[in-house]
């Protein structure tokens, strides 16, 4: 089995070089998965391909995004 790996709200913030705040919206956007085991978690896998989805796209505002 692969491993898998489960990054909280602070490492996706760390990752993606944005604040918890932004994080948190994205999640109520839908835009970026997570499941709660005790805290919010967020597989590697779906912030991969939250990237790769949004990819050239303005996600400054995650329930208004726009084509760059």
């Amino acid at each position: 089995m692969a491993s898998i790996e489960l990054l909280t709200v602070a490492e996706v913030s760390k990752l993606l070089k944005c604040n918890v705040d932004y994080v948190y919206k994205l999640k109520k956007s839908g835009l970026l998965r997570f499941m709660k085991l005790g805290n919010l978690k967020c597989r590697r896998e779906s912030l991969e391909e939250f990237l790769s989805t949004y990819d050239g796209k303005d996600v400054t505002d995650p329930f208004n995004v726009k084509e760059l």
